[in-house]
């Protein structure tokens, strides 16, 4: 409630800044939304994952054969309201300005990552700014297709495609109703996995971390029309490791990572759709929505061991079906599989697989109350497998309110 108190004071507190901005001019208008919903689901999960992250279907977090009883006994009921979202977005008018007015927005939920992992607590989604072509901020990452996203109510979501939201400097030189494209730098990150070397070594191998000595390039060209849209992603990386407290920081190195990205959507009916993507690429696994690393040893031990950007490929097929206006299914399909290096250790995710079918009903533009059936399964490098079957209920309520200035 505190907190809630303080968002709000800040948000007036805006406001009346802005107001007196607006004031100066009376051709301008300060556009300033407030929305987000409220939502509370109920999990019961047949099985068991990493309690850190039992909140959403995550294949990587499911245990495998290697260690089947890692997390405790099967069958655990789950509740969470981490899925709530509070959000303030808005068009901020520039006397002058050729290139139109400052689009901002600024969003987070409740969801806990990182070493927050597991806990209700504030988890930023979007803070940024735009001006005419220049976007400066975190927002969906260039190489991602957020109108590709299944109508599933798992936070999660298929794991087969790209979605990750990072910090990035974007410019969108051509746009127009239907189409753009863009390109960006984004904040690079690595996930560097050591593989044998932490077995050989293992104060090495404790040492390996991730090198980011340039920003990730991004890129895309998007366009869409009443039949849907289609969306050609592209990246390149500079994907590199270095080994702290050593002499020069060796061993250190690099390899150049890159991925393709083809998504879209087909409308059908009146209103239901095929939703679906493609992605392939080497080092490409921290844009991935789950699973796999970006490097990785590969050659001969012990006077041969060189880094790899691993392979990985995605696929996600999903039907989105309206039985009626106020009732709909999602049903789907994804799976991501890396081809793992000579030198990884048995247990590295080799495969995971996602697929979900939901009930979900809106009687009211902002209430939705809904079901949905969720399988994962996890495959390691060795084989050795383990899945996860679950049902979720969820309720949502929606708010939001306009103001113009």
């Amino acid at each position: 409630m505190l907190r809630m108190r303080t968002i709000l004071t800040c948000v007036s507190a805006i406001a009346a800044a802005d107001a007196a901005f607006t004031a100066a001019s009376a051709d301008s208008k300060f556009f300033f939304n407030i929305y987000g919903f409220a939502q509370a689901d109920y999990i019961y999960d047949v099985d068991r994952v990493d309690p850190a992250w039992e909140d959403s279907l995550r294949p990587s977090k499911i245990p495998t054969g290697n260690d089947p009883d890692k997390f405790g006994s099967d069958g655990q009921s789950i509740f969470s309201v981490k899925q709530s979202r509070f959000g303030i977005s808005g068009d901020e008018p520039v006397d002058g300005g050729a290139l139109g007015d400052i689009k901002f927005k600024f969003e987070f939920d409740l969801y806990g990552t990182g070493a927050d992992a597991g806990q209700t607590t504030f988890r930023l989604r979007h803070i940024y700014g735009e001006w005419g072509p220049l976007l400066a901020g975190q927002t969906n990452s260039v190489f991602m297709d957020i109108d590709s996203f299944p109508n599933v109510i798992d936070y999660w979501g298929p794991i087969g495609m790209v979605f990750y939201r990072n910090v990035q400097v974007r410019v969108t030189p051509y746009r127009t109703e239907n189409s753009n494209f863009a390109i960006a730098i984004e904040r690079p990150g690595n996930d560097v996995d050591g593989g044998i070397v932490r077995e050989l070594d293992p104060q090495l191998g404790a040492n390996l971390q991730g090198d980011e000595k340039l920003p990730d390039l991004t890129t895309h060209f998007y366009y869409g029309d009443t039949w849907g849209h289609v969306q050609l992603a592209g990246i390149m990386r500079w994907v590199g490791y270095d080994t702290k407290d050593t002499i020069d920081n060796k061993p250190n190195g690099h390899k150049v990572g890159w991925g393709i990205n083809l998504s879209g959507h087909v409308n059908v009916f009146d209103r239901d759709k095929f939703l679906g993507s493609v992605v392939y690429g080497d080092g490409i696994a921290s844009y991935m929505n789950d699973g796999g690393v970006d490097l990785a040893p590969v050659g001969t031990v012990p006077n041969d061991i060189r880094p790899r950007a691993v392979p990985l490929l995605g696929i996600m097929a999903y039907y989105d079906h309206y039985w009626s206006k106020s009732l709909s299914t999602s049903l789907g399909y994804s799976v991501s599989q890396v081809d793992n290096t000579s030198l990884q250790l048995v247990d590295a995710y080799h495969r995971g697989e996602y697929a979900s079918v939901n009930l979900l009903w809106t009687p009211a533009a902002d209430i939705m109350v809904g079901g949905e059936m969720l399988w994962g399964k996890r495959t390691d490098e060795n084989g050795a497998s383990g899945d996860d079957l679950r049902f979720q209920f969820t309720v949502k309520y929606s708010f939001g309110t306009k103001i113009e200035l």
